[in-house]
């Protein structure tokens, strides 16, 4: 299947890895990238001869979050507009979330914001030790809404709120701390790494597993429907925020915010 920001590649054992194509920025997620990552999770959930999918990052970063130009447009746009938005987000980490294959994150560089999130929907993710991580929203006037569920379902609330509100960046050492990733390794050995973890799944039945997988989601954290709708609205509700306006503004004129 062809993707605009994807590259997406399956050997003959049904392992398909899935990379995010846009190196020259960071990998950020715009919205063309967004919907295809829901198309491909939608399209390799429904596909028989998938039977697990790494999911990774071209060049030297995994994913910097959302990309800075798509959310400076939320600032001036409609209500609707910028809830329609938050729900694309936030459509495409559930699709990616209850996908029913096993999903394995190699982060091969900086995760930050939506990166987090990103690592966060897999259901292992393994990350390079040179890898770097932040939740870096509160710094540009904005909260880490949609990713929420998924981080506090990875981490834990006690571990989360170490890391949620401060913007501070932390090494993979403390990503394996905080239960974000599973396993550190040199960037060399990422890859390999991954596809150890994907062959597991080739001596499992593909039902079981999708089975598994969702009676995995029942029990933990609940990430409803209505958990969903909640985040959407802070979101936007974040975008109508002074500081919002403030922060990308400062991004984008290269300056400290006000409040710095």
């Amino acid at each position: 299947m062809s993707h605009a920001t994807l590259l997406e590649s399956r050997d003959a054992r049904g392992i398909v890895t899935l990379t995010l194509n846009r190196p020259d920025m960071h990998n950020a997620m715009d919205a063309q990238m967004m919907d295809d990552l829901a198309a491909a999770a939608s399209a390799l959930g429904a596909d028989t001869g998938v039977r697990a999918v790494i999911l990774t990052g071209q060049g030297a970063s995994f994913c910097a979050g959302g990309d800075l130009g798509w959310m400076r447009k939320q600032i001036s746009a409609t209500r609707p507009q910028r809830m329609a938005e938050a729900r694309r987000l936030a459509d495409m980490l559930n699709t990616l979330n209850t996908m029913p294959k096993p999903l394995i994150g190699a982060i091969n560089g900086a995760a930050f914001g939506g990166g987090v999130g990103l690592a966060s929907v897999c259901d292992i993710a393994l990350a390079a030790d040179t890898a770097k991580f932040g939740l870096t929203e509160t710094r540009l006037g904005l909260i880490p809404a949609t990713i929420a569920p998924y981080v506090l379902a990875r981490m834990g609330e006690g571990k989360a709120r170490r890391v949620f509100m401060s913007a501070r960046r932390f090494d993979a050492a403390e990503a394996l701390a905080l239960d974000l990733v599973a396993q550190v390794v040199a960037p060399n050995a990422l890859m390999d790494a991954a596809m150890r973890e994907a062959e597991a799944y080739l001596a499992c039945a593909p039902g079981a597993v999708a089975a598994a997988k969702a009676l995995a989601r029942s029990l933990g954290a609940p990430i409803t429907g209505e958990v969903i709708d909640a985040t959407i609205e802070r979101l936007a509700d974040t975008w109508e925020n002074p500081e919002a306006t403030e922060g990308i503004a400062a991004f984008f004129e290269k300056r400290k915010p006000g409040w710095m």
